[in-house]
């Protein structure tokens, strides 16, 4: 069975970290955390098209790559991670997101202080760490 490939971009500026905070509310439930931006890979496109094209959707900006921070292997998903840096816009939720926003699927970007990380419902704040700290990867 064939992988489903994503990437995500860890941005960091002032300290602080941008994510996208997310509530779902499924059968009276509430589920809350915050995400790093991305998501799959096309057929025929790069990593750093990927991660590129993605936040351009999600995010409304445009990004330089910074480095290469590794990749989590899942039963049937692989994620890529970049750090990344704002060249150009602002910050404004666009993409799929924004059209399936809703107040039982809510999408909002923000940031968290870099300090906080692991305080907060995230999966990857290890990753966000090695960005903060530059510690890339070969590829």
């Amino acid at each position: 069975m064939k992988k489903r490939v994503s990437c995500r971009a860890i941005i960091i500026e002032n300290d602080k970290v941008f994510v996208i905070f997310r509530r779902k509310v499924k059968d009276n439930a509430v589920y809350e955390y915050y995400a790093l931006p991305g998501g799959g890979k096309e057929e025929n496109e790069t990593l750093e098209e990927t991660v590129i094209r993605e936040i351009k959707e999600e995010f409304s900006i445009d990004i330089k790559i910074l480095g290469y921070l590794g990749k989590d292997e899942k039963d049937n998903t692989i994620t890529h991670f970049f750090h990344c840096e704002r060249i150009n816009g602002e910050f404004k939720l666009g993409g799929p997101e924004l059209k399936r926003n809703n107040p039982n699927n809510y999408y909002e970007i923000t940031c968290v202080d870099i300090k906080d990380i692991y305080n907060i419902n995230t999966y990857y704040p290890h990753i966000i760490e090695k960005a903060y700290k530059r510690e890339y990867e070969k590829r």
